[in-house]
């Protein structure tokens, strides 16, 4: 069954359908596949709250308005005037939370239904740099660091140092930079929701306050 025939009627009134900011994204440009239009910023200083994302989103509502049957960018079909909002509002996001790369990284995210990958699990290992293969098996790799004089048989010999140098895997650095984007993506979620909620321009659709786990890590 569509989204459209799940929209029904009660008193005369429309009966909006709930969704959280992760699902509205996906339904958005996964299923009404809605396009993002990213526009040209007149003033690079204007990159805090709402100001921008809003002002273009209603100049997109008011074109919208004109079209009585609603989307015009789906090839071969309807996108949904809700969908236009929510794509246009994604379009939107402000200089201080990512701009056209983090709206560029929403959209593609919820085109596939995915969430950002944070490495759950992951914990730094401490392992070879290199390792060497033959038919007795594995063996990590060694360098020489120095060497010694040691007495041995009743001789002295010069004898080499060796060392194993080792890494951690992952590394530390990579954990914090994927939780770190992951961190990101959710505060960009979360501004489009309040957007959207703020802006209450949406006709079939509620937005609920339902949100991704803020560090699903802790």
């Amino acid at each position: 069954m569509s989204f459209h025939s799940k929209i029904g009627r009660a008193g005369g009134g429309r009966v909006k359908r709930t969704l959280g900011v992760q699902a509205a994204l996906e339904w958005t440009f996964r299923v009404e596949k809605a396009q993002l239009e990213l526009p040209e910023r007149p003033d690079p200083e204007r990159e805090r709250g709402f100001g921008f994302g809003l002002e273009y989103v209603l100049l997109q509502r008011a074109a919208l308005g004109c079209k009585i049957d609603g989307g015009q960018h789906k090839i071969g079909g309807y996108t949904h005037e809700d969908a236009e909002v929510i794509a246009a509002t994604v379009a939107g996001m402000p200089d201080s939370l990512g701009g056209k790369r983090m709206a560029i990284r929403v959209a593609e995210l919820a085109r596939a239904g995915l969430t950002p990958d944070w490495m759950p699990g992951a914990v730094p290992r401490c392992v070879p740099v290199d390792v060497r293969r033959n038919r007795y098996g594995e063996r990590a790799s060694t360098i020489v660091v120095g060497t010694q004089r040691v007495l041995a048989r009743g001789k002295w010999r010069t004898i080499e140092v060796l060392a194993c140098p080792v890494t951690y895997s992952p590394h530390p650095q990579q954990i914090e930079a994927a939780r770190r984007a992951y961190d990101d993506w959710w505060q960009a979620l979360d501004w489009v929701r309040d957007g959207l909620v703020t802006g209450g321009m949406l006709r079939d659709i509620e937005i609920s306050m339902a949100m991704p786990k803020a560090k699903p890590w802790q």
